[in-house]
Order: structure tokens, then sequence, then C-alpha cells
């Protein structure tokens, strides 16, 4: 939000589960100024109380400096599945290589008897 040529920044990462729009609504304000988006949804008092506990700080609007943002989902964090076909793609030699000496290991066994 400006307040003369400073934009007062908000984390509000930790309250995206619990906001009543939705977090989409929230994420797609970031990294911009979201007075008018804010102001337009016609919060509450408390919601805009709320707000100023997430006050991270201020920055100067007329900077040409802008610090980097990384945004992510947690819905993107929570897709376990994927992760653990991507691992196997990506280690598939180790389970090979088990199999591998396994079965030597009982061709050697198997022949000494």
């Amino acid at each position: 939000m400006i307040a003369g040529s400073l934009l007062t920044v908000y984390d509000v990462t930790s309250y995206l589960d619990e906001h009543p729009g939705g977090d989409d609504v929230v994420l797609a304000a970031t990294g911009k100024d979201a007075t008018d988006d804010f102001e337009d949804a016609g919060h509450s008092k408390s919601a805009k109380e709320l707000l100023q506990t997430f006050c991270v700080g201020e920055l100067d609007a007329s900077s040409t400096i802008i610090p980097e943002l990384e945004i992510s989902s947690k819905k993107e964090a929570t897709n376990y599945s994927q992760k653990l076909m991507d691992l196997t793609k990506q280690y598939w030699t180790i389970p090979v290589a088990i199999v591998g000496i396994s079965v030597v290991v009982g061709f050697l066994y198997l022949r000494k008897k």
C-alpha cells in the first residue's frame, strides 16, 4: 500500500490457508501494489487490523531496485506421488544394481553347494 513514496510490505504467507477469498486471490496480488484490490474487496475494520500484523516493513516506491520474489504454492508441495516418481526415474540404477548383485551372490551361493 502506498504511503507517500513508500510502499508498505506485508508477508501474508502464514494466512494463505485461512484467507476467506482463497489463496489464489492473495497470490494474484503478490509483488505489486495491491492497495486498490484490497480496498475494492470491502475488507472490514478487523481485516484491516489483522493486515497490520503481517507488516514486514516499507519499500521506497521510487527505488529502481526491486527484490526478486519466489512465489510457490502449497498445492505443489503436497504432490508426493509425483516427487516419488521423479526420484525413481532419476535413481533407477540403485535398485537395478541391488537386484544384479543379489542374483550374482545367489548364483555363487548355489554353485558352492
